[in-house]
């Protein structure tokens, strides 16, 4: 917007990309106006004025347009924004107002004294500008957890920022660079244009409960993808050994009955002098055997740990211990979408649209949360597999009958799967079969 006039303040009066409050101001008379009144509405923005329809300005009629984003923040212009840079041993935090201008820029140790001296310096910033304080870190999982839980206790609120939207504040710059401080300045601005979406980081016992069910999800793929590399290379030895005679002996050369065999008869009696090759193979049975005995550990802790949380999912055709609890993990609180199409997105099970001119094209999105998307691909493997659901394969056949190939009739059907979870965690119920959910 121009304004002309007398300038007799240096401010700005507001600035183009104002994230969460859009003002429009539209003369009712072609006279001009002090540019320092427009300044003087800016900062009464905080009191009356921000839920003024009409004002006036030295006699002349003033409209003021005011359209707020759907946020729970009653007034977003009132925060003093704070993002957080986080890293293994240290932290970078850089405090903004609603126009994205950094006011503090602070780097700490990751400790409790250094997190107790970063809110006593936001703190007096705060009450020196008459703010309120929110956060913004871009990670609350790892390096992050103790910094989030930190500004939990001290009663802020922590929001949790995608690493994607502050690479998108990075590049919107001319010349972009990447430093501790561009990052942690990064943060505060997608603070400011998504505070109303961004998700909450608290202290709760579903997000506990989750946070540690995705620990045992992830421990638990390792092991798994180690197993994987310990049976292929035993595979190696045993035919080293025994060439393909070796696969004679047992029907499955790892069943429980054959690895007793293979730790008592690793090579056969003419290769008895050959040490390496038999220390070879005991050793990874033992690992084998050890692997086994942690993965049933671990889904004995799921198990516990699914108990607690008061859900069905099990009860879905092709929704083991291990599906469920790698949905829950990434979904943690439900509550957190507010319908099914929300939850899809957020798994990567909408497509994404490509149209240009006349032609509208749908294709498949690579975004999203692919831990989420993959536990729903297993799902709906199964569920048209042999012993799969009947209902489920009718679905699936029914949008190859449309004229969908397999892979786009499977994206479809995950998607039903996405929202059938949606349901029975809202409403905490089993899957109805009767009823087809």
């Amino acid at each position: 917007m121009k304004v002309e006039g007398k300038h007799c303040c240096k401010k700005p009066a507001f600035s183009k990309a104002h994230g969460e409050l859009q003002l429009a101001f539209y003369l009712c008379q072609y006279e001009q106006i002090d540019y320092c009144h427009l300044c003087n509405i800016r900062n009464g923005l905080n009191t009356d004025l921000s839920l003024a329809k009409k004002t006036k300005v030295k006699g002349k009629q003033l409209k003021i347009i005011i359209k707020y984003m759907e946020t729970k923040e009653s007034n977003p212009i009132n925060f003093l924004y704070v993002g957080v840079d986080v890293h293994k041993d240290q932290h970078t935090a850089v405090a903004t107002n609603c126009f994205g201008q950094a006011l503090l820029e602070k780097e700490i140790n990751n400790s409790k004294e250094e997190f107790e001296k970063l809110v006593k310096g936001v703190k007096t910033l705060a009450e020196a500008k008459n703010l309120k304080v929110i956060f913004g870190l871009e990670d609350t999982s790892a390096y992050g957890q103790r910094l989030a839980r930190h500004l939990c206790q001290e009663n802020f609120p922590v929001k949790v920022v995608s690493p994607v939207l502050v690479d998108r504040e990075r590049r919107k710059l001319t010349h972009p660079e990447k430093s501790d401080s561009q990052d942690a300045l990064g943060v505060a601005k997608a603070l400011i244009s998504k505070i109303g979406t961004l998700p909450n980081f608290s202290i709760s016992k579903t997000n506990e409960i989750t946070k540690e069910l995705k620990d045992l999800v992830i421990d638990r793929e390792f092991l798994v993808k180690e197993q994987t590399r310990i049976k292929n290379q035993l595979h190696r030895l045993f035919h080293k050994a025994y060439n393909s005679e070796y696969r004679l002996k047992f029907k499955n050369p790892f069943a429980v009955r054959a690895l007793r065999y293979w730790l008592k008869n690793p090579v056969p009696a003419e290769l008895k002098e050959s040490l390496v090759l038999k220390n070879q193979i005991k050793r990874k049975v033992r690992r084998l055997k050890d692997i086994r005995k942690e993965v049933m550990e671990i889904e004995e802790e799921m198990n516990i740990l699914l108990n607690q949380m008061n859900q069905k999912l099990e009860t879905l055709n092709g929704c083991g211990l291990v599906s469920a609890s790698s949905v829950l993990a990434e979904i943690k609180n439900i509550d957190r979408f507010q319908s099914s199409s929300s939850l899809a997105k957020y798994g990567g099970l909408c497509p994404k649209e490509k149209s240009s001119g006349k032609s509208i094209k749908h294709i498949k999105t690579k975004s999203g949360n692919r831990r989420l998307n993959k536990a729903i691909h297993r799902i709906a493997l199964a569920q048209i597999g042999r012993q799969g659901n009947v209902y489920g394969k009718e679905y699936f056949k029914k949008k190859i009958a449309e004229g969908k190939n397999k892979a786009q009739a499977l994206c479809c059907l995950k998607r039903r799967i996405i929202n059938i979870i949606f349901a029975m965690l809202k409403h905490k119920t089993a899957y109805d079969y009767a009823a087809r959910c």
